[in-house]
């Protein structure tokens, strides 16, 4: 559990040092990035309200479960369903906060599968 611990410890020091350079403002939202290792999570946050705006992840009912969560085509399935509630809601444009994990994998799938949808950062 040590470990664990400890790098959990290191990407939250990452990810404020990443979110010391990125604000969300109502016109363009911060896209945040959480992921486990069985579901990844994306919402979309306005810092000068500290509010949410948009949010999808695996453990929604609209994921579909035919595909395995924890798997990059999980991530790219729900950085296509942020991008479709995001544009529902008259936000195109975004900036991407990868939530102190690398660019790398499950988290550059959701991405690509956000500018897939028609999100632009």
């Amino acid at each position: 559990m040590i470990k664990k611990e400890a790098r959990n410890k290191q990407r939250k020091k990452r990810h404020l040092r990443v979110r010391k350079k990125l604000f969300g403002t109502p016109e363009r939202p911060r896209l945040n990035v959480f992921r486990s290792n069985k579901n990844i999570y994306a919402q979309l946050i306005d810092d000068v309200k500290g509010t949410t705006l948009v949010a999808a992840s695996t453990k929604d009912k609209a994921f579909n479960a035919d595909v395995s969560t924890g798997t990059v085509d999980a991530a790219r399935i729900v950085g296509q369903m942020i991008a479709e509630r995001a544009l529902e809601a008259g936000i195109k444009q975004v900036v991407f906060d990868r939530g102190g994990y690398l660019y790398h994998g499950r988290v550059k799938a959701l991405a690509e599968g956000a500018r897939e949808g028609g999100l632009e950062f």
